[in-house]
């Protein structure tokens, strides 16, 4: 317990991520399981056992928050009990109040999503959460039929979790939890995971239980269910780039604002959120130009689009019933945007077994197939977010020329089937 006393700075406890003890000194320290998910702990050696007592939340807002110099406060208290020759956690437990009833995880979930709400990017983020916790239902209408009865299944288990209390929640829950949806939805099995263990340790900071976390990956589930390198993408259903010009040419008869969407948003690669989003304030075209703010976007950076001529076309076609610059770029009849199923309706009335978002597959197979243009070109079309500090640094700016010359490239392949090396023969059966 000796050595220097105050190491941690209230910057550093802000920022701090990386998973790990971060010492004060004198045996308090800063525990991070991640960005939402840190907790003061109080470490000692009794009777030489090594003993952890929980001192609260870091992070503001937080059920039973503590702020560094409260914690450093509690752990002066605790150090004057040892050297008293006093347990303190015998000494908190004679002093504590009698505690309430421990709440059950449905309870707890819901105030910690209450909490954290005001820190959420946005309505549909934080109403991801309440679906993804059962605090909110989901439209069974809306999930695919192969993957109704596990969701049924899954939604059935939560339902089961929120009604126990949550320090009684353990691994078998959990697992019964993932199970269903683990191989056929694992981007809602692994965003359900990553919440479930934001809430377990937010609850052990908030003293409702002790002890490992159940949700926990690495060192834990990870030894229980297979790691998600190795599972099916099946969700996101990509048309073979090939078979793309003729869905195109069929897509032209269509007079439906929902069919020119989908053209657009093959053309310009996004995703459908962009799309539906996107309002006449973000478009220029004199310059060809879609900008997306960083609000709309997936990595929370702004996007600029070069718009090929053809999806240039489809505005055009459309900018005369535009009422003013913030209306929606495809309007349903009532003049809202349009829906999220909207486009996916067009690709059911057409019978192809795809999804909008696998188009974006499609274009990235294309382009690494059929063009020799730089991968981190492709990927900056994508709008990804690049891992590799290297790229990284390459991409500091966002290469509107090279892309756009890529896009247009794109387009006379969909609406030709001609790429640069090229006629590419292709068939397709509506």
């Amino acid at each position: 317990m000796s050595g220097a006393l105050h190491k941690l700075s209230a910057r550093l406890v802000e920022t701090a991520s990386e998973p790990k003890l971060y010492g004060d000194g004198g045996g308090l320290y800063l525990s991070v399981n991640s960005k939402t998910s840190k907790r003061w702990v109080f470490l000692f050696r009794w009777r030489g056992k090594r003993t952890e007592i929980g001192l609260g939340s870091a992070i503001p807002g937080s059920p039973r928050y503590r702020s560094l110099a409260a914690a450093r406060q509690e752990a002066a208290e605790m150090r004057s009990l040892l050297a008293a020759n006093i347990n303190p956690r015998e000494a908190t437990r004679a002093t504590d109040v009698p505690p309430k009833a421990v709440p059950t995880f449905g309870e707890f979930a819901d105030e910690y999503i209450s909490t954290m709400a005001k820190g959420m990017e946005s309505e549909k983020h934080k109403a991801q959460w309440e679906m993804t916790l059962g605090t909110k239902d989901i439209d069974l209408s809306r999930v695919a039929k192969n993957a109704l009865r596990a969701t049924e299944e899954h939604r059935k288990v939560l339902q089961a979790i929120r009604a126990k209390p949550i320090d009684k929640v353990d691994t078998d829950d959990v697992l019964s939890l993932l199970k269903p949806i683990w191989t056929i939805k694992p981007e809602t099995a692994n965003r359900t995971r990553g919440r479930v263990e934001n809430v377990i340790d937010a609850a052990k900071a908030a003293g409702k239980r002790s002890g490992e976390n159940p949700a926990r990956w690495r060192g834990h589930l990870d030894k229980l269910l297979p790691k998600r390198s190795k599972l099916s993408r099946g969700h996101h259903a990509a048309m073979p780039y090939e078979e793309v010009p003729a869905f195109i040419a069929s897509l032209h008869p269509r007079q439906a604002v929902a069919a020119r969407a989908l053209e657009f948003t093959i053309l310009t690669a996004a995703r459908t959120e962009e799309t539906i989003g996107a309002t006449w304030r973000e478009v220029d075209l004199r310059k060809r130009l879609w900008v997306v703010p960083k609000e709309r976007m997936k990595a929370r950076k702004e996007h600029r689009v070069p718009l090929s001529p053809r999806a240039c076309e489809i505005l055009r076609e459309l900018e005369p019933f535009a009422p003013d610059l913030d209306s929606p770029l495809f309007p349903n009849p009532d003049g809202d945007a349009l829906s999220g199923m909207a486009m996916t309706m067009v690709l059911k009335r057409a019978k192809v077994s795809v999804t909008v978002h696998g188009f974006r597959s499609s274009f990235r197979d294309w382009a690494g197939d059929e063009t020799s243009f730089p991968t981190q070109i492709i990927e900056m079309a994508l709008a990804h977010t690049i891992r590799n500090k290297a790229e990284a640094a390459y991409r500091r700016k966002d290469a509107l020329a090279k892309r756009r010359e890529l896009m247009d490239v794109w387009e006379r392949y969909v609406l030709t089937g001609r790429t640069l090396q090229g006629t590419v023969s292709y068939s397709f059966a509506a």
